[in-house]
């Protein structure tokens, strides 16, 4: 499905910016010797093997990361995308999540405007595709928290985070500009194809890249589906107003 997000003129600048390669979306793994479990995520190592995180339990468990085997990767049958729904912290923080300021706290609906407007305008992105990314990702609270560590509005999980130079995931302005950042530096990689950014944007660029388009995953395929489902409803909602403005300027 193709729609505008008001990306024009844009030049490749993934070059000296590499994209963290590590995806967010959880999974479920079946090991060749009939052992099962809930990966949060997994890395391979300098000697070949897979690094396979536990899913945890708790925001302070996810800060901890330190669950973990080790396989090779032949010991692994089968991988399932699972959902990774998300939990909201309380802004004075129990241990694993970073005490939150007075700054941090909730945005109004007009705050969310200017923080969504701006942010669209710095990276020419439509500040309707953000409001949908933010209302997929967290359901607009600034403080949700997912299983697999990632945090706030945007969803960005710490090392995204620290590459997009967000000191603190929990301030909205800066959970916005970097995700926002991120999502700008994924339509570049995919010449302005919001379909495969947001797919890269819920399952990791290497998902994309190793299946050449959208992964056959359901949690992302659906994770799409409902951010292009909420822009269309926002414009059609701002079109609708349009007319229902211009159709009374003319009755008077």
């Amino acid at each position: 499905m193709k729609f505008s997000v008001k990306k024009m003129g844009l030049t490749a600048l993934l070059a000296a910016s590499p994209l963290p390669s590590v995806a967010r979306a959880a999974e479920h793994l079946t090991l060749r010797n009939g052992f099962e479990m809930d990966c949060a995520r997994r890395e391979v190592l300098e000697d070949g093997r897979l690094r396979l995180f536990l899913m945890p339990t708790s925001a302070a468990v996810a800060a901890a990361d330190s669950s973990y085997i080790d396989v090779s990767p032949d010991a692994v049958l089968r991988v399932e995308m699972i959902p990774d729904p998300v939990f909201v912290v309380s802004p004075i923080s129990s241990a694993g999540v970073k005490r939150a300021s007075k700054a941090s706290a909730e945005p109004t609906k007009a705050e969310m405007h200017t923080l969504l407007a701006s942010a669209g305008t710095q990276h020419n992105i439509d500040e309707d595709l953000l409001a949908a990314v933010v209302k997929a990702e967290s359901g607009g609270k600034t403080y949700a928290v997912s299983r697999t560590g990632a945090r706030g509005l945007m969803q960005l999980m710490p090392g995204t985070a620290s590459a997009m130079g967000v000191n603190d995931a929990f301030r909205p302005e800066q959970n916005i500009a970097g995700g926002t950042a991120y999502l700008d530096q994924l339509l570049v990689r995919y010449h302005d194809d919001a379909t495969l950014a947001l797919a890269a944007y819920n399952a990791g660029p290497g998902a994309v890249d190793k299946y050449h388009g959208v992964p056959p995953y359901r949690e992302t395929r659906a994770y799409v589906a409902r951010v292009i489902g909420e822009f269309n409803r926002r414009k059609l909602a701002a079109r609708t107003a349009a007319n229902q403005v211009a159709g009374l300027q003319q009755d008077q």
